[in-house]
């Protein structure tokens, strides 16, 4: 596996997170965090916690993530990649994770939701969003 690559994000995989995807992303470089694997049925709130205390964006397929931070006002991570469920394979999944994960500065600070091909940014409350150039 290679070494992790300093100029992206570390990633914490909820539980739901299929093993398969956590593999694709470690063998792509990723310093992936995985739940499952560091703290077994562990609340959603204190996944939340732990990825804000550690700097790691969540990687999950998991909606309730949302409303924690919006609608109940838990301290967000650094980043949340809501992957929706869809048609497409670990590969695609992990695709996709790359390329959000190449455009750090623009995600960090927002909820993404990855939807097919599709990806909204929603950003999240209480974090301080730089202007972007050009925007």
């Amino acid at each position: 596996m290679p070494a992790p690559q300093a100029d992206m994000p570390a990633l914490l995989a909820n539980e739901n997170v299929p093993a398969p995807l956590v593999r694709l992303l470690r063998g792509a470089g990723l310093d992936v965090e995985f739940v499952a694997e560091t703290m077994p049925a562990v609340s959603d709130r204190a996944v939340l916690q732990h990825a804000a205390h550690t700097g790691r964006w969540i990687l999950t397929f998991d909606r309730d993530y949302g409303e924690l931070v919006f609608a109940r006002l838990v301290t967000p991570p650094a980043a949340i990649v809501y992957l929706r469920q869809a048609t497409v394979t670990m590969s695609e999944y992990a695709d996709r994770v790359l390329a959000l994960s190449a455009n750090r500065t623009d995600i960090e600070g927002h909820l993404v939701v990855v939807e097919g091909s599709r990806v909204r940014l929603r950003p999240l409350p209480g974090m301080p969003l730089e202007p972007r150039p050009g925007h």
